[in-house]
């Protein structure tokens, strides 16, 4: 190495340590180990073959074999998940001052806890998976079988992801089931809060630009195309233990484009919401919901069996 260049890899590196002491927010020197975003990605996928074996292997799958198998993937995630568990929780604790070996005995026996709840949990969200997956075969004409669903619908993907982060955020796990959520968004364009509660049979059609938020309520039998937005009105930080996004009741479909947004906004069962609707304020159940290029502002028009539409 020439004396120039060892004078600029000098320069250059005492001017980015001086920057890791300016700009300390983004700099995690020091701290307890943060969860591993690539050792997390690992155990989602592990985790999916645990959820479909036989779909995402190289090589066949049979039963000969499948129990050891699936006790090996089921050991590995154990102890692997409990780790990264542990990891955010240790964050945490460091964050509000709570570090201590007694604190850390705790984070470890809840880390275990919270991971093994969401190993025996495991058979219920498969069974909640196939109905996913049934109500995207029934509910797109193009789909030929469920295993192509499985293999490459992206709004399946996302659900899965869902369904796994969802538990660990409903169990106030830190930092994983964000990291799950955003790996999967960027694979599939749709972006789904793990905090947003999601019913039965629900089907993301197309899925690019879907963005549902935290505080989501979803029921059963739900359809949404691809750019919808389920949103919030405002993102002040003071809202952030409020309820913000909508609530969207059973077997409602929603098309491409439609934005609904507020924390008291409801879509009342078995409504329709056209593309491209703007929507601030609830509706009835057996709402039919579209634009008007007559009509700057909602009408409320009764239909058949008690239903309304909504020309907005």
């Amino acid at each position: 190495m020439v004396v120039g260049e060892a004078t600029g890899l000098d320069e250059i590196t005492d001017r980015l340590f001086t920057s890791y002491n300016e700009v300390g927010s983004i700099s995690h020197i020091g701290g307890p180990v943060l969860p591993s975003r690539q050792r997390t990605i690992e155990i989602w996928q592990t985790l999916r073959t645990l959820l479909f074996p036989g779909f995402f292997e190289a090589e066949q799958t049979s039963l000969d074999g499948l129990i050891d198998l699936t006790r090996e993937r089921v050991a590995w995630v154990r102890r692997s998940l409990s780790e990264e568990v542990q990891r955010g929780y240790c964050h945490q604790c460091a964050s509000y001052g709570e570090c201590g070996v007694a604190r850390e005995i705790e984070c470890r026996e809840e880390a275990q806890r919270v991971t093994d709840s969401l190993l025996r949990e495991l058979p219920g969200i498969r069974a909640r998976l196939h109905m996913d997956a049934h109500a995207a075969l029934e509910g797109d004409p193009a789909a030929k079988c469920e295993e192509e669903v499985i293999l490459a619908y992206p709004g399946l993907a996302a659900v899965t992801v869902h369904r796994i982060a969802h538990f660990l955020y409903e169990n106030d796990v830190p930092l994983l089931p964000r990291i799950m959520s955003e790996h999967i968004h960027h694979q599939t364009g749709i972006d789904i809060h793990p905090g947003a509660t999601i019913g039965d049979s629900f089907f993301i059609d197309h899925g690019t630009g879907v963005v549902i938020g935290e505080t989501t309520l979803i029921g059963a039998n739900v359809k949404i195309y691809q750019g919808v937005t389920v949103g919030a009105l405002s993102v002040k930080k003071t809202m952030a233990c409020k309820k913000r996004h909508p609530t969207i009741e059973d077997n409602v479909t929603i098309y491409a484009g439609a934005t609904l947004l507020g924390g008291e906004t409801v879509i009342g069962k078995d409504s329709i919401i056209g593309g491209n609707v703007w929507l601030v304020r609830s509706v009835p159940p057996f709402s039919r919901v579209y634009n008007s290029a007559a009509s700057s502002q909602p009408i409320i028009v009764p239909g058949d069996n008690g239903s309304y539409s909504f020309h907005i």
